[in-house]
């Protein structure tokens, strides 16, 4: 939903009704993570995409009927079906999509979300997408860490969704909960969704060199918040780095020590060490390996990877630290330049996130997506 909010918001505000479907669980080689959105205007425009182009006319064509109706869909679309074969889900996976209205009655606190989303500020839409009391579903309910507006049915619902749904929230995921009816967390018969707005990860870069200023294009175009760090303010400067959030002049280990210490450092952050200088990176790298921090690279030849590990354990790093370091960084895609090398560290970062090995899927027997 994130890709289409300022859209749903837009005609929101002026006071227009739109369909939006939203994928809330895949099986198999699904084309589309939940959360995939896409919006059907009364006018026939569409934005965004639930499965990248597989099953998109037929759920406009729902889209349509539920805009005209009111009444909100949850649809099945798998390789098995023949319904589904025949809007061209050929890809071997099932996705299931909910559609529903979305205007000023059905959704009130649209203009909260879209301000916490725009201010960074976590907060999740939880929706019930499945139940046998029709009275019931396509209920509302959104969660900020301190508070929660609008209600699913009940207390009890609303208290256990509330909990998971910060859970959730607290590590970046999207996904669809179940329940008992009356919301038993060991019962069956109820299926909330839960779209997470967290704030976008980030993407520490250090070192103020040309391939920084590829990898903040890379990052960003990636989705994170990207800062560039160098203690050399004649390098570091905003000119270079345009398309990085923000650009800091400061020792790089005191810059992330700082950071960590303010609560603004977690496991999804990817931390990009480029400076190959031991008097940068040594003392970097000692302070980011004792963090919980998602992916540490560091760019150098293996002449260099070696001499900084001899200088790490000399500091008192441990082997089982160092052997969360991605070095030399990247994967052996035979990048050249800092373009090339950019794609190399995303890669790497995206199979470690994944849990992919890296080959090349032509040579990997079984399904892409485990």
């Amino acid at each position: 939903m994130r890709d289409v909010l300022d859209e749903i918001y837009k005609r929101w505000a002026n006071g227009e009704q739109v369909a939006l479907g939203t994928v809330v669980s895949t099986f198999s080689s699904a084309p589309r993570a939940p959360g995939a959105a896409m919006l059907v205007a009364a006018d026939g425009e569409v934005v965004g995409s639930v499965s990248g182009g597989c099953v998109e006319g037929a759920v406009y064509e729902l889209g349509q009927e539920v805009m005209a109706d009111g009444k909100p869909v949850l649809q099945r679309y798998g390789v098995s079906d023949d319904d589904a074969f025949a809007v061209g889900l050929t890809c071997g996976g099932i996705i299931d999509i909910y559609v529903e209205r979305v205007d000023r009655q059905s959704l009130p606190e649209l203009e909260e979300i879209t301000e916490s989303v725009h201010k960074e500020q976590p907060v999740a839409v939880a929706t019930v997408v499945e139940h046998e009391d029709p009275a019931r579903l396509g209920r509302h309910m959104v969660i900020w860490p301190d508070r929660t507006s609008g209600t699913l049915g009940s207390d009890r619902i609303d208290d256990a969704v509330a909990d998971d749904a910060r859970g959730l929230l607290a590590s970046g995921r999207t996904g669809t909960l179940h329940y008992g009816l009356e919301g038993e967390r060991r019962g069956e018969g109820m299926s909330v969704f839960v779209n997470s707005f967290e704030p976008p990860p980030r993407m520490l870069v250090f070192g103020a060199i040309d391939f920084a200023a590829a990898m903040a294009r890379m990052g960003s175009y990636l989705g994170y918040r990207v800062t560039v760090c160098d203690a050399r303010p004649v390098f570091a400067t905003a000119s270079r780095f345009p398309d990085a959030d923000e650009v800091v002049v400061d020792w790089p280990h005191r810059y992330l020590k700082a950071e960590a210490e303010a609560g603004r450092i977690d496991r999804r952050t990817a931390v990009a060490v480029l400076t190959h200088d031991p008097k940068f990176d040594v003392p970097l790298l000692e302070v980011a390996l004792r963090l919980d921090i998602g992916y540490i690279g560091a760019m150098g030849s293996r002449r260099t990877h070696d001499d900084r590990l001899d200088r790490l354990r000399a500091e008192g790093v441990t082997e089982e630290e160092l052997a969360r370091l991605a070095s030399p960084i990247g994967l052996d895609l035979g990048a050249r330049t800092p373009e090339e090398t950019a794609v190399s560290i995303a890669a790497e970062i995206i199979a470690l996130r994944w849990g992919g090995g890296g080959q090349r899927l032509s040579e990997r027997p079984g399904r892409i997506h485990g």
